[in-house]
């Protein structure tokens, strides 16, 4: 995840009315009403701070009828604290190294999903059901998009469609296994380093 990703995310939580939003979040979906109710604020208050939380995928929001519904977005809550954990760990030249090499068994392996799932000249026969297989061939497709590139989702879709017509399933398990980053339907390749890694399944 990108630094100034990081850096925004950590300025929708400098305010304490959105840290107590996520508070009450965390015991589970509330509607914008009961949630101005027990923060003692107008819809409209509750509304602002919600916009500045979803544009840093910190929660979902859903409509039903004339209610909004307000949820915490636990898998991006723990991509950024991944994301600077990993910042803070590693030494800051680390950025410009390579992942250390596959051993001969995983490169063999991948090698094989490759040759399985997509034909001779580079189109995806069918999604895999194994979530190895998956993240394998997810990562073969996201390695072939520009890093540090900012793709709309029209981009996107039409980048996924030269391999695999269902680009919609595709691009959500990008953003779903950290392949890319989504902010206001513009699209980003994360680094490798937060990819979800592969090797590390059974």
């Amino acid at each position: 995840m990108q630094l100034d990703k990081i850096v925004n995310y950590h300025k929708a939580l400098a305010d304490p009315t959105r840290i107590r939003m996520l508070i009450l979040l965390a015991e589970g979906e509330m509607t914008g009403q009961l949630l101005a109710e027990k923060l003692c604020l107008s819809p409209a208050t509750i509304t602002h701070h919600a916009a500045k939380l979803r544009a840093v995928s910190l929660i979902h929001e859903r409509r039903d009828k004339n209610a909004i519904f307000f949820s915490l977005d636990h898998y991006f809550l723990k991509q950024y604290e991944s994301s600077l954990q990993s910042l803070l760990a590693r030494p800051a030249t680390a950025e410009t190294k390579e992942l250390e090499p596959m051993d001969e068994k995983n490169e063999r392996m991948k090698q094989s999903v490759l040759r399985n799932f997509f034909t001779g000249d580079g189109k995806l026969k069918h999604i895999p059901a194994q979530l190895k297989k998956k993240r394998i061939v997810l990562e073969h497709l996201a390695e072939k998009l520009e890093e540090g590139r900012s793709y709309t989702e029209k981009e996107l879709n039409g980048f996924i469609q030269q391999f695999h017509a269902d680009f919609a399933t595709i691009r959500r398990e990008f953003i779903m296994h950290a392949y890319l980053y989504r902010e206001q339907e513009v699209y980003e390749r994360n680094p490798r380093e937060m990819w979800e890694r592969w090797e590390t399944l059974s």
